[in-house]
């Protein structure tokens, strides 16, 4: 069964995916450690801490120190995932992801949950919305963000694999459960949802569901809609982005700033390649404020209507 014809009912915080899947991979794996900020209980690594106090260092509500620590742990073959809120491992841990992680390329991954928007009611100083713009620009960093529990499983498996600096993005909130557990993901490669030949729509994170919704409104009213789950922003899969430019029409959505982001990103290709229209969805260059979740995403046009609206005006302005 499609997503399209799937009915979508059950919910998960993708920071959960993290929780369960880093104690899976440390049954597997004595190499894995986790890096704590002190917040391993809203992170979802107590339960990593329990199961492997030997693996498992606590630093204190100390960022800098903590990107430090894994740095070290990388240089003598662990592969540590620091865990905090997405808005201190990318801003406060800037200067050392960059000189002490991504310049000698170490392999360290980023784990951060809080991510976009979700944190919603917990405030501005809380919202990571420039998080994934800022780390990629740096150097040797892969960026992604996984739709749904099961996708980021498998994503964080990966970024466990794979050698390098990795930040990996979660949610605070829970997001609509899309894919089967069996379902295969690779970084840097898009997961396609649904070919189409009227406009496409590029989606990452907790987008991917609004997308997924705005598609099969689209659909019922003949408009032919190709669907991408974008979930690594870096490295970009240029030959998807590409290959929409057959459609010409593209719209992005994500629950960061429009500035450098999934939109930013799709946009370099384009122009590159000189030809297509792309109309961007996401935090309009603002802060956020303290507000319930769903709020704050119609607050910046983020929602399942302004996707279709846009749609339509790309569509239809031929």
């Amino acid at each position: 069964m499609s997503l399209m014809e799937k009915d979508i009912l059950v919910k998960k915080a993708t920071r959960d995916a993290f929780g369960d899947e880093i104690v899976r991979l440390g049954e597997k794996n004595k190499n894995i450690y986790v890096v704590d900020i002190d917040i391993g209980k809203s992170c979802k690594t107590t339960a990593f801490a329990n199961k492997f106090p030997n693996q498992h260092v606590n630093v204190g509500i100390a960022e800098q120190n903590g990107a430090g620590l894994a740095a070290g742990l990388a240089t003598t073959g662990k592969i540590p995932f620091v865990s905090t809120y997405a808005v201190f491992g990318s801003l406060r841990m800037a200067e050392q992801i960059r000189q002490e992680i991504c310049y000698p390329n170490l392999n360290v991954k980023i784990a951060c949950s809080h991510g976009g928007l979700t944190p919603a009611s917990d405030g501005a100083s809380h919202q990571a919305i420039e998080d994934m713009g800022v780390l990629r620009t740096i150097p040797n960093m892969t960026v992604i963000m996984g739709a749904d529990y099961h996708s980021t499983r498998k994503l964080v498996e990966q970024a466990a694999e794979m050698y390098g600096p990795v930040y990996l993005r979660f949610t605070r909130d829970t997001v609509p459960v899309l894919y089967d557990e069996n379902e295969e993901f690779t970084i840097g490669k898009v997961k396609q949802i649904k070919d189409g030949k009227d406009i496409a729509i590029i989606a990452n994170g907790d987008t991917v569901y609004l997308a997924l919704e705005a598609a099969k409104r689209l659909e019922e009213e003949g408009i032919s809609v190709k669907l991408l789950d974008m979930h690594t922003i870096k490295p970009l899969d240029r030959e998807a982005v590409v290959d929409c430019l057959n459609i010409g029409k593209i719209i992005t959505v994500e629950d960061h700033n429009i500035l450098n982001g999934l939109g930013s990103a799709v946009c370099e290709v384009v122009a590159e390649e000189g030809k297509g229209i792309v109309r961007r969805i996401g935090v309009q260059d603002q802060f956020g404020q303290s507000a319930p979740y769903e709020k704050l995403l119609k607050l910046n046009g983020i929602t399942i209507e302004n996707i279709v609206n846009t749609a339509k005006d790309l569509v239809q302005n031929k």
